[in-house]
């Protein structure tokens, strides 16, 4: 039985000159390609494909009287929202999904996702919620001052009010 050395030299002439085309085309190629074009890619790798802005100062940091940090907390909060709203149609997405696939088991096979969904939703409206249609980052800001307050004098939000101490003397 010949070994794979021996059937080298036994080689159909088309085949030799195939195989010597294909390295005097693809010999410069690869060169090119590892000693050029390599190198000069792995300097400035891209991990993602979307444009990232730098993150701007909050409504809270913003002087009074200054349009222009208030105008780039307003965009960053638009693009904010605009990033948990995706985040919310992806969970949305495999909770469906997870529900249809597994039909009548699905309490016992998707409730971890289902937790995740309605938590993000829940921490969704805390935020995003009866703000109304025009989206403002000082009408958030309030609203998220008013609940902590709320929070401070009554308990989480959800929980009833407490019930007002009377001390007697």
């Amino acid at each position: 039985m010949p070994t794979g050395d021996e059937n080298v030299g036994n080689k159909n002439l088309f085949f030799r000159f195939y195989d010597g085309l294909y390295a005097l085309i693809d010999g410069p190629v690869t060169l090119f390609r590892e000693k050029f074009v390599e190198p000069a890619q792995s300097g400035n790798k891209l991990y993602y494909y979307h444009r990232r802005y730098r993150r701007v100062p909050s409504i809270d940091e913003c002087e009074v009287g200054d349009p222009i940090c208030y105008y780039e907390a307003n965009e960053q909060f638009r693009r904010d929202k605009h990033v948990e709203d995706n985040i919310l149609s992806i969970l949305r997405q495999r909770r469906l999904e997870c529900e249809h696939y597994h039909r009548y088991d699905a309490d016992k096979y998707c409730e971890k996702v289902k937790q995740d969904y309605l938590t993000a939703e829940t921490n969704w409206f805390t935020k995003y919620g009866d703000i109304g249609p025009k989206l403002d980052v000082r009408a958030a800001y309030m609203k998220q001052k008013h609940r902590l307050i709320w929070e401070r004098r009554h308990g989480p939000v959800g929980s009833g009010m407490k019930s007002s101490v009377t001390v007697e003397h």
